[in-house]
C-alpha cells in the first residue's frame, strides 16, 4: 500500500480553489446548499480533492436534509476518518 504525503501548503493553494483550500486545510465548512456536491445526481465515485483517493460511491449517497452530501458508509473505511 502507497503511503499519502501530503503536498506543501504552497501547491495546494495553487492546486485548490480557494473554498477547497479553506476547507481542507484551515478547518473550514461549506455552506449548506451552496456547495458543489449536495444536490449531485450522476453517478459515480466520490474523490478526495488534496489525496486523490475514492471516499464515497454516488450508490451510498442519501438525502439527509443538511444541505450537504450525506452517505451510509465509504468506499474504504480506512480513507475516510473522522
Amino acid at each position: 500500500m502507497k503511503t499519502f504525503k501530503k503536498p506543501p501548503p504552497e501547491e495546494l493553494r495553487r492546486r485548490l480553489s480557494e473554498r477547497q483550500f479553506k476547507v481542507t486545510q484551515q478547518e473550514g465548512t461549506e455552506p449548506p446548499f451552496d456547495n458543489e456536491f449536495w444536490n449531485e445526481k450522476r453517478h459515480g465515485i466520490y474523490v478526495d480533492v488534496v489525496s486523490g483517493e475514492p471516499l464515497f460511491s454516488s450508490l451510498d449517497k442519501f438525502d439527509s436534509g443538511t444541505g450537504w452530501p450525506s452517505f451510509t458508509k465509504p468506499l474504504e473505511p480506512d480513507n475516510v476518518t473522522t
